[in-house]
């Protein structure tokens, strides 16, 4: 299992509206693809989006969850609300 930290700070005053969007649109959809949201959290002070994803194949499933109609088809793109972003995967520790 792959585990992908996810960390969005997210452009002042549209939290809730990435929440809303996140949670009706790209979660539903990640988990279609096959992925588990782990968690998600919000660090309001510093506008912060925080989640932790994991797939067996990440990188193909990652692929065609970008490539697919569905996910063209969300509008407005939510990715909208997200000033910077940052991916790590992560390694589990002994």
């Amino acid at each position: 299992m792959q585990f992908q930290l996810r960390d969005y700070r997210i452009n002042l005053g549209e939290m809730g509206e990435w929440v809303t969007e996140w949670t009706s649109k790209v979660r539903p959809l990640r988990e279609r693809f096959g992925f588990e949201v782990v968690g998600a959290w919000t660090i309001a002070e510093e506008h912060r989006f925080v989640w932790i994803l994991s797939h067996l194949d990440f990188a193909t499933a990652d692929r065609r969850y970008y490539e697919s109609a569905e996910r063209r088809e969300i509008e407005p793109d939510p990715a909208r609300h997200i000033a910077h972003a940052t991916q790590n995967f992560m390694e589990p520790t002994p």
